[in-house]
């Protein structure tokens, strides 16, 4: 194998998006140190966590938002903030954990901003932008909001529109903070759904910070879970979701047994008859 093979054998196994040795902080207040991950490429990547533990602040360090006090966001290879925004824009959609829409827009206009990256003055608006739009308000289920103002719509309804957004900027990298808040049952199921069919589909590489624990087992193909700003564990959830790792990670006492409609990981909090002796049988052997 010639020197040339080699080195592209070599960049074949390197993951389009990482995080080196990053130290994350807000001002003087630190979140994470030392921080090192790896989001594998056509994956499903689900980061879970207790509150505060960085999961969002991790996410916006990997789609530049936040820039590390020390270390790197890697983005193909290069340090994600020496990028044009622009390319950055087209490889790589967020979708935050909190959006505030421009006053007076309407559905249809603000999922457009999300063909803006793939503008310029030699591309302007194409039928190509208008099918995708479409496209992406039809599988989020907001298709029939098109011409209603944002600011009109239940916190649900506004939280599709902006996933319909992020869909319209048709990038192969995508994270989403906390994409199920506001949403009932029903509408986490069919967002989890759109994401797995997006992974499973179309190849992309997803990212995800999700709050139930459940929910990521499920749906995850790599699990990334942190508390206190350091990685407990990562892989797939069959591999490491256990009831020592939840509660190493979560602080509950739990068990975990198969999905009886998945066979995935599923987290059985205990019940509280059963943490009260738990706590009990605990203080008296500490006792002793």
């Amino acid at each position: 194998m010639s020197g040339a093979e080699k080195k592209n054998t070599r960049r074949s196994t390197v993951n389009r998006l990482s995080a080196e040795n990053v130290t994350l902080a807000y001002d003087q207040r630190v979140i994470a140190e030392q921080l090192s991950v790896e989001i594998p490429d056509h994956s499903f990547t689900v980061v879970v966590g207790p509150n505060a533990c960085g999961k969002s602040t991790l996410l916006r360090a990997l789609s530049r938002m936040l820039k590390p006090a020390e270390g790197r966001v890697l983005l193909d290879g290069q340090a994600i903030h020496s990028l044009p925004a622009k390319k950055v824009a087209r490889t790589l959609g967020l979708l935050p954990q909190s959006s505030i829409a421009p006053d007076g827009i309407t559905v249809g206009d603000l999922v457009a901003r999300g063909r803006y990256p793939h503008q310029s003055l030699l591309r302007q608006w194409s039928s190509e932008d208008e099918r995708v739009v479409r496209e992406s308000m039809a599988r989020t289920g907001v298709a029939d909001l098109a011409e209603r103002y944002v600011d009109e719509l239940s916190g649900g309804q506004r939280q599709r529109v902006w996933i319909a957004m992020a869909l319209a900027q048709e990038t192969p990298l995508l994270l989403l903070d906390e994409p199920t808040t506001y949403l009932d049952i029903q509408h986490q199921i069919d967002v989890l759904d759109l994401c797995a069919d997006l992974h499973e589909e179309q190849g992309r590489t997803l990212v995800a910070v999700l709050h139930d624990l459940n929910h990521a087992a499920r749906y995850a193909t790599h699990l990334i879970a942190l508390r206190e700003g350091r990685v407990i564990a990562q892989g797939a959830p069959e591999d490491i979701v256990t009831a020592e790792l939840v509660e190493e990670v979560f602080g509950l006492r739990c068990q975990v047994i198969d999905d009886p409609e998945t066979g995935t990981p599923l987290v059985v909090p205990a019940a509280r008859a059963s943490r009260a002796k738990a706590d009990v049988r605990k203080a008296e052997t500490t006792k002793v």
